[in-house]
């Protein structure tokens, strides 16, 4: 998708973080971006942010837990805009806790909001890209899908591992239809993603080892870039590709020094 001016781009959790910045780097390319958070005041924001840059926009509430919410994003959005040509779904939480202390709604909530809204967002929004033959989406994922860095997540790093494996089958089918599938592991990225953290007991946060706090605006540009070029796998640290060869090439040394580098209570 080599222009994006006047595409229409819808973006879960766009009020902040990654979202925002994804939304904004988008409104910069020309497209005009649907922001959609579960908080309304955020989503208003980032309209009027992206408007300021000179493209209409469009705030919606939305809760991606919700399959009328999806309903009501898809009816609002072509109401305004008419069409739909890029989707990315990035909202998030982060359970943290022991795995024998996590209660099961921790669980089953990470697993509504970070994968199962993918799979809400596709059987409504992707239809729409299916029938004009043309469209991206972004899903994404985190480092924490591609290996492990830490153990005090684990509903986290297992909805990010499902969401790399969705991305990828999703793209065995969508690319011969013309959509464009990415599927974004960021690293860690300076965003408010630590007010989504539901922490269950006393337990050190771990993050992965020598990776630069990169700020979201990289990341949004990171993303035009990989939709315009179709890229697929869309990694924000270099070293990621590295540190994944050497666990294939040798997985017990891998987790060995993982091993090593994660803080224990």
């Amino acid at each position: 998708m080599d222009d994006l001016q006047g595409r229409v781009a819808v973006v879960t959790g766009g009020g902040s973080g990654i979202g925002r910045a994804s939304a904004l780097a988008l409104a910069r390319a020309g497209a005009r971006p649907v922001i959609a958070d579960i908080d309304a005041e955020r989503a208003s924001a980032v309209e009027h942010e992206a408007r300021n840059l000179g493209v209409e926009a469009a705030g919606i509430r939305c809760d991606v837990t919700s399959d009328d919410d999806f309903e009501v994003l898809r009816r609002e959005t072509l109401a305004r805009f008419g069409r739909v040509d890029i989707v990315m779904n990035n909202a998030s939480i982060i359970p943290i806790g022991r795995p024998e202390t996590l209660p099961m709604d921790a669980w089953q909530r990470c697993i509504d909001v970070n994968l199962l809204s993918i799979v809400r967002s596709l059987r409504v929004l992707l239809p729409l890209l299916i029938e004009q033959g043309s469209g991206h989406v972004v899903n994404t994922a985190s480092t924490a899908g591609l290996m492990a860095y830490a153990y005090e997540r684990l509903p986290y790093s297992a909805t990010k591992s499902a969401v790399v494996g969705l991305s990828e089958a999703l793209a065995l089918y969508t690319r011969p239809l013309g959509v464009g599938v990415t599927c974004l592991c960021p690293g860690p990225v300076a965003t408010n993603i630590t007010e989504q953290f539901a922490v269950h007991d006393d337990v050190p946060i771990n993050s992965p080892a020598g990776l630069e706090v990169l700020d979201p605006a990289i990341v949004g540009d990171l993303v035009v870039d990989a939709v315009r070029a179709d890229t697929f796998l869309l990694l924000t640290h270099p070293q990621v590709h590295e540190m994944l060869v050497a666990r294939a090439e040798d997985p017990e040394s891998f987790l060995a020094a993982r091993l090593a580098e994660v803080a224990r209570p």
